[in-house]
């Protein structure tokens, strides 16, 4: 292949990438039943009149598969970290016992798994669909190129093959994780 083609292989390759972190981030929030700290990764608080991410005033662990626990950095902001989860939409309950708060997670209906599998795979389907995006984007600009610049029409089918086995391989990533975050939600 034609050296003037690879960074528009390079360009896809890190488009692709970046819908892979993306999916990651989105399927960690999404929670399984088990406790872990990324579920509170989108939570933001009022800290001196400024919304600050939890991760910054607390540290989160999950001593066991159905407890969060929050300890504050500045204890004086525990009631509105407090406030803060409660108003999560997480449906989470926190307790405040002065220094820590613990969040019992309830164990989830099979009704909620089914909405959370639901879920699940629509955030999947919207990494395919920017994994393809991005494959179409790259093929036209890679056509476009070697019109303009008379190179051989070899160069552009490599480049395209090349463009296909890398989307095929970041769905199937897609596919895997789906899979797991699957297993795992369904797992009671």
């Amino acid at each position: 292949m034609i050296a003037e083609l690879q960074p528009y292989l390079d360009d896809a390759n890190g488009k692709m990438k970046d819908a892979i972190t993306f999916l990651k981030r989105e399927l960690g929030h999404i929670r399984a039943g088990k406790a872990t700290p990324a579920l509170l990764d989108g939570i933001k608080v009022e800290y001196y009149g400024t919304q600050t991410p939890l991760n910054q005033l607390a540290n989160i662990s999950a001593p066991d598969a159905r407890l969060l626990t929050v300890e504050p950095f500045d204890k004086s902001s525990i009631r509105e970290i407090e406030r803060a989860i409660m108003t999560s939409g997480l449906g989470l309950n926190p307790n405040n016992d002065g220094t820590l708060i613990r969040i019992p997670l309830p164990v989830l209906s099979e009704e909620r798994r089914k909405e959370l599998v639901k879920v699940s795979r629509d955030k999947a389907e919207e990494a395919r669909v920017s994994i393809r995006n991005t494959r179409r984007e790259i093929k036209d600009e890679v056509k476009k190129i070697v019109k303009e610049e008379s190179l051989p029409e070899d160069s552009r089918f490599e480049a395209e093959e090349e463009l296909q086995k890398m989307t095929d391989s970041y769905i199937s990533s897609v596919d895997q994780m789906l899979k797991d975050k699957e297993e795992e939600i369904m797992t009671v």
